[in-house]
């Protein structure tokens, strides 16, 4: 592992140049000698094929063959092994034949490597490409047109093939009328229409010029009021997603691409090394000093440190158990992010434009009558419109019809189509309210549910559920919650339930003075610990919590969520989780809940549709996001896989 490190440090140390004073017979002797007896000097063979060029290494191979009648790279794979074999013998392969090689390793088998497919045909210029073209067919023998679409499909196969062609537009005219309409060509394949018009996804980004997509992105985000990043996140999906994706970043930088892929490649518990091969071997005549200031840019940190030390101080941190100051100083830094960002929340349902509630009322009617009932028909109206717009379809339901829509939908409809549909009809107070209900009645109380609603409520939201609550069942929330569960976690559930969080921004000071309790609280009895944290989670606007728990990693060297895990547990412990996580990204904690609603054998039908009704006109888009980004699959595969609740969810979606 040390020598694998070592060579590759060496190659990346600069960009690789001709080596002065070059004579590729002497190092065809030295290799030689440096294979020949019992072991092979791997030092003396990682030391020169390292420090010459790709051309100086061709020249090296020919003067082998010439002076020892051998091939030097069967030598090569005769007296190494593993990681080091793969190091040195790329590193002498020209690159198209490295690249054939690469594609030709990520096809065959049992299972396709798409994210190397991935890499190498996002990545590569046309010259590249063709070259790599002709390479594969002369290796393999094989048309590597032929290979891939074998072994791809869909629109992820189609955009393989329209790269593999080699033909990108590269004569730098930019012609500023077909950006704009390049621009708007892609938006309304996707963010202006209901599905993707994947062609013309793959047309443009398949064959533009480089200057003119940067135009055309550019363009684009005015138009969508979000990024091309952002759009395909959202409409597309899969492997095909990922090329896309690559596509766009490879368009704006090719550098940062690979500096993303080297930390994905280091990040974790294993080492990609196969993919920290490849990159390092094939940027490192082109543009790896781009790619290592680009890593030191994102990441604060330099790519050598990284390759040479970050494995072994992560795996020592794991199996110590122990929160090291580097960790502390990245939670702080996280949690000065957390409080400086300022998230625009996205909702997924608006008011339907052309609103008639008399004609909705009339088709829900006819979807209703006679024998059956057209579902379709009331998913299309009920999910496309906004609440308050369901609410004026209730009323002039009952108007027009002298009927009660609640109830003549709860006759028609079952099981979890019905309760998502009734939910959708409740106003978000009768929602959470019934939610509430639902979570406290019968044998077993929902505690997840209590937490999740009780967290990510505002005041208004809580005190019109609590309204609600005792409009529809005689009895205060409060009351229902202080008999159905108890100790310190029922008295969190009420301190919440009061709807009186403080709204104000952040005092620095007070905010000092907090993080000190806080910290001094970690010391105390368990119950003590408890209640002051209370005090402060549950009281506390998010803003100023935001710099309450950056200050709080000041005074302990520990994140304040590695705190509540570990010292404490049960609901107490959900509770106070699910706030930190609510104050740093509450999106990204409700993704987190949607994900283990599905995950496993059996999905919890209830928490999914409670989290799509409750936060489809406030942030379901940002979720959606979150999910993609936390799960690298999206909302929408994971609702379509692992649920029935498919077309009324999808809707919402």
């Amino acid at each position: 592992c040390f020598i694998i490190a070592k060579g590759l440090l060496n190659v990346f140390r600069g960009t690789i140049t001709d080596a002065p004073d070059f004579d590729p017979c002497a190092d065809a002797e030295n290799l030689y000698n440096a294979m020949k007896g019992i072991g092979s000097d791997k030092e003396a063979i990682l030391d020169l094929v390292t420090s010459r060029s790709n051309a100086q290494r061709q020249e090296v191979i020919a003067a082998y063959k010439s002076s020892f009648g051998k091939d030097l790279i069967e030598d090569l794979k005769y007296e190494l092994t593993g990681k080091f074999e793969r190091l040195i013998v790329s590193l002498m392969r020209t690159p198209a034949y490295h690249d054939a090689k690469e594609i030709h390793d990520a096809l065959k088998g049992a299972g396709t490597n798409e994210r190397c497919l991935i890499e190498v045909m996002a990545s590569r210029t046309n010259k590249q490409t063709q070259e790599m073209v002709a390479a594969y067919n002369d290796a393999y023998g094989r048309n590597i047109e032929e290979d891939i679409t074998a072994d791809t499909s869909g629109h992820f196969k189609k955009m393989l093939i329209v790269l593999l062609q080699g033909t990108r537009d590269e004569s730098g005219v930019v012609d500023a009328d077909l950006v704009e309409q390049d621009a708007q060509d892609l938006f309304a394949a996707g963010e202006e229409q209901w599905g993707t018009d994947e062609a013309k996804f793959i047309m443009i980004l398949g064959n533009r010029s480089v200057t003119h997509l940067r135009m055309v992105f550019d363009a684009y985000e005015k138009i969508a009021e979000v990024s091309i990043e952002d759009s395909i996140k959202n409409e597309l999906s899969g492997d095909f997603e990922r090329l896309m994706l690559a596509v766009v970043q490879c368009i704006r930088s090719v550098p940062m691409f690979y500096a993303k892929r080297l930390y994905k490649s280091m990040k974790g518990l294993g080492t990609a090394d196969n993919t920290l091969i490849r990159i390092m071997i094939s940027r490192s005549e082109i543009d790896m000093l781009d790619i290592r200031e680009c890593f030191r840019l994102r990441y604060e940190k330099s790519l050598y440190n990284m390759i040479k030390v970050e494995r072994f101080k992560k795996k020592k941190s794991i199996l110590a158990g122990e929160f090291f100051p580097e960790a502390a100083q990245i939670a702080y830094k996280m949690w000065e992010l957390s409080a400086m960002t300022k998230v625009q929340l996205r909702p997924t349902v608006r008011p339907a434009s052309g609103f008639d509630p008399a004609a909705d009322a009339q088709a829900l009617r006819k979807a209703m009558k006679g024998f059956g009932t057209d579902e379709d028909a009331i998913i299309d109206i009920v999910a496309q419109r906004s609440n308050a717009q369901r609410q004026e379809i209730r009323q002039t339901f009952k108007s027009l019809l002298g009927r009660d829509l609640m109830k003549d939908l709860k006759s028609e409809l079952s099981k979890n189509l019905e309760r998502l549909i009734i939910g959708l009809m409740l106003t978000p107070a009768e929602f959470d309210a019934k939610m509430m209900r639902k979570a406290i009645e019968g044998a077993g109380t929902d505690e997840h549910a209590l937490i999740e609603i009780l967290v990510t409520r505002s005041n208004e939201q809580i005190q019109a559920m609590n309204a609600a609550y005792k409009a529809g069942y005689k009895k205060s929330l409060e009351d229902a919650i202080q008999s159905d569960t108890s100790g310190h976690f029922c008295r969190i559930l009420v301190s919440l339930v009061q709807g009186a969080r403080e709204e104000s921004p952040a005092d620095l000071e007070r905010a000092e003075a907090d993080a000190q309790e806080l910290a001094n609280a970690c010391n105390a009895e368990s119950d003590d610990m408890e209640i002051k944290f209370m005090s402060i989670l549950c009281t506390r606007s998010f803003s100023h919590l935001r710099k309450v728990f950056q200050e709080f990693v000041k005074y302990t060297n520990k994140d304040i969520e590695q705190i509540i895990k570990k010292e404490m547990s049960g609901d107490v412990k959900n509770a106070f989780y699910a706030i930190v996580r609510s104050v740093k990204n509450q999106p990204s904690y409700l993704a987190d809940r949607l994900y283990k609603a599905m995950k496993g054998l059996g999905t919890d039908d209830r928490a999914l549709i409670r989290i799509m009704v409750s936060r489809s006109e406030i942030d379901l888009f940002n979720i959606r996001k979150e999910f993609k980004e936390t799960h690298d699959a999206s909302l929408h595969e994971f609702i379509q896989v692992e649920t029935m609740i498919v077309s009324g969810s999808l809707c919402l979606y």
